[in-house]
């Protein structure tokens, strides 16, 4: 799989997206440095939200690749310039989280990630496990078995012999 980048203001969801995409059990986990995985780097919001760390992101993105911005669909602005992305040489994808939230304005939120520079967005909802499946398939290389693949490929292994 592609290793991805996940960078959003404090509270935008990156730690429990990291979570659903790892297929684990949904809590509350507040980051506090970067959490690096086998294909997902989580970055705390300060790094973001904070001029002084904000070229830790670049660090961060130079073992990705892929970045992705993150923005909750239920924020009242956007802490990503118009034409940001352009400085990543890399694929950056836009991840609009919480998309159930009662307060949300997707069409807002995908504004604000395309006009940021974001070539692909994605609708997640990271409790109910929607839109998580739509990241995988983008991340997923060439050779690459999904969990909810393996028992396919059990089958057809046993036919084949």
């Amino acid at each position: 799989m592609k290793k991805i980048v996940l960078i959003g203001r404090s509270e935008a969801g990156k730690t429990t997206l990291t979570q659903a995409l790892k297929g684990e059990k949904i809590h509350y986990h507040k980051t506090q440095y970067v959490n690096r995985f086998d294909v997902i780097i989580d970055t705390p919001g300060e790094y973001i939200q904070t001029k002084e760390l904000g070229n830790a992101i670049a660090m961060y993105a130079f073992e990705a690749d892929v970045v992705g911005m993150l923005i909750n669909a239920a924020e009242p602005f956007s802490l990503y310039p118009p034409a940001c992305a352009a400085v990543a040489n890399r694929r950056v994808i836009g991840i609009i989280t919480q998309k159930n939230s009662p307060y949300a304005n997707l069409p807002q939120a995908r504004r604000w990630l395309e006009l940021a520079g974001c070539e692909d967005v994605f609708e997640v909802d990271s409790k109910t496990g929607e839109g998580i499946w739509q990241i995988l398939e983008y991340l997923r290389e060439d050779g690459d078995i999904m969990p909810w693949e393996e028992p396919m490929a059990d089958i057809n292994n046993n036919m084949e012999e």
